[in-house]
């Protein structure tokens, strides 16, 4: 099995933080890491929170992190599945 990406894995778990801490674990990241968190996980009230639009939330969040969101989403489903 070869690593995975440090940068896929503090996303992952940033957005496990967030799905199972809700609003209050996701209000202590650093402004990029809630953004892209929000798009994992579809949730557009808290991108609203800080005034952004999707199209101004993909911009902040960067092609890196925006490239994992996907996957990261997959996987994050795929737990909630295994349950």
């Amino acid at each position: 099995m070869s690593e995975r990406d440090p940068r896929y894995e503090h996303l992952l778990r940033k957005a496990q933080d967030a799905k199972r801490g809700g609003h209050g674990a996701w209000a202590v990241q650093s402004t990029g890491e809630q953004v892209a968190v929000a798009l994992v996980l579809n949730r557009f009230d808290w991108l609203a929170e800080h005034g952004y639009t999707i199209a101004e939330a993909i911009e902040r969040a960067g092609r890196e992190w925006v490239e994992m969101i996907p996957q990261v989403a997959r996987e994050l489903a795929d737990e909630e599945e295994a349950q």
